[in-house]
């Protein structure tokens, strides 16, 4: 028995639909599989499906934090006071790091038009919106969203410098409360001390370090549960039987952070005999600069020091920061027990004259260089003791100028007495941009080659391909 043929039309028609059913049910398996994908990416945390291309590592978090979080035994609340649809993405990002990290750590959004009144219980002050409180226990620090977001003053352009500082604000708020004890510093008064810059004390307590002061005047001990003294800029000089007990704390392995230089009265013989004793020398007078490359800003007692090699100024090498150190007390080492970590040139020398001075040449009595005006000093039995001989260095004026540095060699050498402690030193991060500036004959030739020379090869070369073509066809 025969069977008829099949039309030619037929069998494509059968063909065309057996090909539409099969490229149809590789669309469906491919979108499922795209679904599933998506599905399943949505619920990976961000560490995983998000890459950090930023020069400053903005969406990123430091080995400190990861130290920190990672060591967590306690639960900690994040808790994001934010309205809804209201979510900085920055900070968005930056709290899923954290919940990435530690399940000890949580993360809880409160809208404030839904709970008006939960802030209330953590802080009295107005709440922004994207301002944080984190919370282990009965402990809690609430970071506004004016801490998150700094705004400097650049005095060297007079604008503004925006930077990020979430990673630094949310780690020192979780170290706080997770830390039954804190380090505690003690500020010597009653010398006329100048009051500690505000940048410099916010840094401090930024880095959970508890500040308290006292007064050897109206006592004959240190504070037994001092981890570290602080003596900031006095005016005038202390006791002898103040400097032998502050002898006495080094000797015992006492921790002592001195920021002090010269006076209108001169120098503090009391307070730097206490440096004598480790064979370190104060020269009378205010150190002047004539090497131009180590001064700032046409005034050479504004000095730009060489930074040695220590665990205290290596960060600042590293970044290729300036310490800017000025009306600075010329220090010279004896010893063997002292380290200079910041050095004037050999073209310095110290102008006897001091703040009278009314030359800022060379004259007959000024005392030759080179100089220490930072030390580092092992005082025995774990004992340190680290001097920088300016009052003023921490100014904010002279820290902006230093473009923050200043503020960071003092911190580090309060965390060298304090010890290494994980959670400190988490720098902010720039939203500054650094813009591309060339010359007019630049801009113009890279014109010409982008709006000109580059569009009209590729004309060309579709031209000479569509000729070609033709040719061969006809041939």
């Amino acid at each position: 028995m025969k069977f008829p043929k099949m039309k030619r039309n037929q069998i494509r028609s059968r063909i065309a639909a057996r090909g539409g059913s099969y490229s149809l049910a590789v669309t469906a398996i491919v979108l499922a599989i795209l679904i599933a994908v998506n599905i399943l990416a949505s619920a990976l945390p961000t560490s995983v499906t998000k890459y950090d291309i930023t020069s400053t590592n903005l969406y990123s978090v430091t080995s400190s934090t990861k130290v920190v979080v990672n060591a967590l035994e306690k639960d900690v609340t994040i808790y994001w006071i934010v309205q809804a649809d209201e979510e900085d993405e920055v900070i968005e990002n930056l709290l899923g790091k954290y919940e990435s990290l530690s399940s000890h750590i949580t993360v809880t959004k409160k809208n404030p038009d839904v709970f008006p009144t939960f802030t209330s219980q953590y802080t009295s002050e107005d709440v922004p919106n994207n301002s944080l409180i984190v919370e282990c226990g009965d402990k809690s620090r609430y970071i506004s969203y004016n801490d998150i977001y700094l705004t400097d003053v650049d005095y060297t352009t007079y604008s503004y410098v925006y930077s990020f500082d979430g990673e630094g604000a949310i780690t020192s708020a979780i170290d706080y409360v997770i830390s039954d004890e804190l380090p505690k510093v003690y500020t010597l008064e009653g010398h006329g001390e100048e009051a500690l810059p505000s940048e410099f004390q916010t840094q401090i307590e930024k880095e959970n370090i508890e500040l308290a002061s006292f007064s050897l005047l109206n006592t004959d001990e240190i504070p037994e549960d001092a981890d570290a003294l602080l003596i900031y800029a006095p005016q005038s000089d202390i006791s002898e039987e103040e400097a032998t007990l502050l002898e006495d704390y080094l000797t015992g392995g006492g921790k002592l952070l001195v920021i002090a230089g010269p006076t209108e009265d001169g120098t503090l013989t009391n307070l730097y005999s206490v440096l004598e004793a480790y064979g370190v020398e104060a020269a009378d007078g205010i150190v002047v600069e004539s090497d131009r490359e180590h001064y700032a800003f046409q005034q050479p007692y504004i000095l730009l020091p060489d930074i040695s090699s220590s665990e205290i100024t290596d960060p600042l090498l590293e970044e290729n920061y300036y310490a800017i150190i000025p009306i600075a007390q010329g220090l010279t080492i004896t010893g063997d027990s002292a380290t200079a970590l910041l050095t004037t040139s050999y073209d310095s020398f110290s102008k006897i004259a001091g703040f009278q001075l009314d030359t800022y040449e060379k004259e007959e009595d000024d005392i030759d260089g080179p100089f220490a005006v930072a030390v580092s000093v092992d005082t025995g039995s774990d004992g340190q003791l680290i001097w920088f001989s300016s009052n003023y260095f921490l100014e904010e004026s002279y820290n902006a100028y230093s473009s923050g540095a200043n503020l960071d060699l003092a911190m580090n050498a309060l965390s060298s007495l304090m010890g290494e402690r994980e959670a400190v030193s988490i720098r902010s991060k720039s939203l500054s941009y650094n813009y591309l500036t060339i010359s007019e004959s630049a801009a113009a030739m890279l014109k010409t080659w982008m709006i000109g020379v580059i569009p009209a090869a590729f004309v060309l070369y579709g031209v000479f391909t569509v000729i070609d073509r033709r040719k061969k066809r006809h041939a």
